[in-house]
């Protein structure tokens, strides 16, 4: 029983890790301006849909000054 760390290693070996949607491995890091342009829509639409642009302009100004700007 104490040599059990091994055996799973070896099983495991073979296995891909389960990739849902038929997703391709990731080739890379994804640059950060596109993935800007993909989540601006959903944040914009979330924010007209729950009307948050108050609360989104009073945190954006909060972190503003907290950078010193």
């Amino acid at each position: 029983m104490a040599d059990t760390a091994a055996r799973t290693a070896i099983r495991t070996q073979g296995r891909k890790a389960y990739a849902p949607f038929g997703s391709r491995p990731s080739s890379g890091k994804r640059h950060p301006l596109v993935a800007t342009a993909m989540v601006l829509p959903l944040a914009a639409l979330l924010a007209v849909v729950f009307g948050g642009w108050e609360a989104v302009v009073t945190q954006a100004s909060s972190v503003g000054v907290m950078l010193g700007r």
